[in-house]
Parts: structure tokens; C-alpha cells; sequence
């Protein structure tokens, strides 16, 4: 039984769709950086947001009042089916499971829910706003949509959350009552937790984000969705499936560190499990905080030869969304055969960065490599072919 990447959808600040998005990336473009402000805040931080033209397939009724957090969600979810040409009815929704991964959860209504109570006491407290208060709001209203009454479940972490819910649909598909498994990450950005991060020194204030450097000066935060579609086929119907099929061979449950100084070793340890087979590239999630340091030692010490690409100086840090993107990243690499040039990297690196558009001849497997901010750490192996 092999475990193939069957669609993918993309919503990020750059835009939305895989193939746009990714040409954006190839061209060395980045996000445009707005600031936001509170009322009851005296800084201002700078984020990468959505732009409202990435919303345009937003529109289902379910989502009028829903946060942008589910519509996001929605978007993405919607074209990882779109993509894999699956369209769910009363057959097959209930052999799909479904499986969020989410960080911060839906900040900007829950601060305007208690914001309301605060203000004008618990009478004020709108039942609207409720129910989007809640870390499964956004898998509730895409199961809504998708008619799916099985399998749902939200996964709550920090950046490695992301490959923590592909593990965990690894291990659902072994149930074979299921054909397949829409896992989504998403994330929305708002000024309480762009202040909650600077408390523990992890946001700068402006661009750009500088990975892989020796000040860490920190990330910008920012928001959209991910989603990859998994199907649970035998290995001649992957073969029949038209192309190379891409299959996730191990989903690494990585581990926690109790200290920042102890991440390279959680990461080193994965690096060496995923590492048995020929890697040909990395996608890491270096932001410009600890994260990078302890990706870089690990990687130079385990495949210092291996060419290492992250996409967070052009897309930020979307955190719950960030494992997605990462193997979103991964799976275009090794499909289209190049990687785009990583942004704003110092010159002086030993590492072996794609610091222009870089052709990837054969490459036949990727590493995706996700270290988070709040002491998890995971890893992924794709291949092609």
C-alpha cells in the first residue's frame, strides 16, 4: 500500500492556486508586508496577509459569517479535491476523512467575542461569534460543505503541526474502509499574536525575514492555507495513474525539546532517519528565529551536500499552515524539477542554498523538515516516480 499526494490546494499572500503561487516563487517574488495596529496596543507589526482576490472561491453560504481563518481553509480544501478530480457525494464522503491542523485558531472573533463581554458585560456575548471561538471551527464548516460525517479530527500544535496530521492520516489509511484523507492547515494572522510572539522575541518589526542568520532577527507572521488530498491506492493504480506519482515513503513523528539549545538534536535525529535513502533537496523551515540555527547544524553535519530551500522570506511564518506549504513546496520541486531562489540568505553560509532558480535534474526524493516555536519538531520523506 502506497500513500500518494492525489491534489493540493494553495492559499497564501502571494495568492491563491498551486501553479500561480509557485511561479511567483520561482520568479524570486515575495509578499508585500502590511502593518496592523490595536487599540489597546501601542506597536505596530508588520504581516504578510491574503489579498482578497485569493478569496475569490469563498462564496458557499456556510462561510457568510465564518472567520477568515475557515475560508481559507475552505479554499484550499476545496481545490485539493478540484485537483485530484474527486467530488465528493453520499458514496464516497463517507470513505473520506478529513484531519486540520491549526496553531492559534480563530484569534481575530474570539478577541472580538470576549472583547464584547468585557466591554458591555456577559449579556453582550453574541451566539454568532461563539462557535467560531472554537480550535475545530474551520474543520466543522469544510466537513459541512464536503457533506463528510466520518472521520474529523483537529490536530493542535505549533509549525510542525502540519506533519504531525500527515502522520496521523498515515495511520487512518491503514483502515481500509477509507479511500482518502484531505488534511488542511491553516492559520490567521492578527495583532495579538503578532504581540504574543514578540513577547518571547520571535517577531521583528519589519522586512525582511533574514533565514539562516547569525543575528536571528526574527519572522513576520501571516496566514493562509494548505492542503494535500491522500489516497490510499494500491502501487499498479498509482503506475496507471497518468505521471509520476508522488508518495510520502515516512512521515516522521520527530519529538519535543524542552529547550531551544536541544532542537538540533530532535532535528539531527530526524535528518538521520529520513536520511537512510538519496536525498536530492530540503525544504526547510527556517523564519529567522532559533529554528534556523538548529536546522543548520543538523543539516550540515547529517547531508551538508544536499541542496536546502524556505520559502518564509517570500510567503512568513503561517505557523499552523507552515507543514502544508512546506510539503506543498516539496511535491512542486520534485514535479516541475526546480527550486526558486531563497530570499534575503546571507552570503557567508556554508550551507548549499538555491540562491537563484535552480534546476533539479532527476531528483527522485525531498525532505521536508519542520521544526516549530513552541518545542515540536517532525519530518517527512517524498519521492517521485
Amino acid at each position: 500500500m502506497s500513500l500518494a499526494i492525489a491534489g493540493m490546494g494553495w492559499v497564501t499572500p502571494l495568492g491563491s492556486g498551486i501553479d500561480s503561487v509557485w511561479e511567483e516563487l520561482l520568479d524570486g517574488h515575495e509578499a508585500s508586508a502590511t502593518t496592523i495596529s490595536e487599540k489597546f496596543g501601542d506597536r505596530s507589526y508588520s504581516v504578510f496577509r491574503v489579498p482578497e482576490s485569493a478569496m475569490a472561491g469563498s462564496a458557499h453560504p456556510r462561510l457568510r459569517r465564518a472567520s477568515v481563518i475557515s475560508r481559507f481553509a475552505a479554499v484550499a480544501g476545496l481545490d485539493a479535491l478540484r485537483g485530484a478530480g474527486v467530488e465528493l457525494g453520499s458514496q464516497n464522503a463517507e470513505r473520506t476523512a478529513l484531519i486540520f491542523a491549526i496553531s492559534n485558531g480563530g484569534v481575530i472573533y474570539t478577541k472580538r467575542f470576549y472583547s464584547d463581554i468585557v466591554d458591555a458585560g456577559a449579556q453582550s456575548a453574541s451566539p454568532l461569534l461563539f462557535p467560531e471561538t472554537v480550535y475545530n471551527a474551520p474543520a466543522s464548516h469544510l466537513a459541512a460543505i464536503l457533506g463528510i460525517t466520518g472521520a474529523s479530527y483537529t490536530l493542535v500544535g505549533d509549525g510542525a503541526v502540519g506533519l504531525a496530521a500527515i502522520k496521523m492520516a498515515e495511520d487512518l489509511m491503514a483502515n481500509e474502509t477509507l479511500d482518502h484523507c484531505l488534511v488542511v492547515g491553516t492559520e490567521e494572522v492578527d495583532w495579538l499574536v503578532c504581540d504574543a510572539y514578540r513577547r518571547w522575541r520571535l517577531v521583528r518589526t519589519a522586512p525582511p525575514i533574514e533565514p539562516f542568520s547569525e543575528q536571528q532577527r526574527g519572522m513576520l507572521l501571516s496566514e493562509g492555507a494548505g492542503a494535500i488530498l491522500l489516497a490510499r491506492l494500491p502501487r499498479h493504480s498509482l503506475a496507471e495513474a497518468g505521471g509520476s506519482p508522488l508518495t510520502i515513503e515516512c512521515a516522521h513523528p520527530g519529538g519535543c525539546f524542552t529547550k531551544r539549545a536541544e532542537a538540533a538534536r530532535i532535528v539531527k535525529r530526524i535528518l538521520t532517519d529520513l536520511g537512510q535513502r538519496e536525498i536530492d533537496l530540503v525544504i526547510s523551515s527556517a523564519n529567522g528565529t532559533f529554528v534556523d540555527q538548529a536546522e543548520c547544524s543538523a543539516l550540515e553535519q547529517i547531508i551538508p551536500e544536499t541542496l536546502v530551500y524556505t520559502a518564509k522570506p517570500a510567503l512568513g511564518e503561517s505557523i499552523g499552515a507552515a507543514g502544508l506549504w512546506q510539503v506543498i513546496l516539496a511535491a512542486k520541486a520534485l514535479r516541475c524539477a526546480e527550486l526558486p531562489p531563497v530570499l534575503h540568505a546571507p552570503a557567508a553560509i556554508t550551507l548549499r542554498l538555491s540562491s537563484s532558480r535552480t534546476s533539479l535534474s532527476e531528483a527522485q526524493r525531498a525532505i521536508v523538515l519542520s521544526c516549530g516555536l513552541n518545542q515540536q519538531a517532525a519530518g517527512l520523506r517524498l519521492a517521485i516516480g
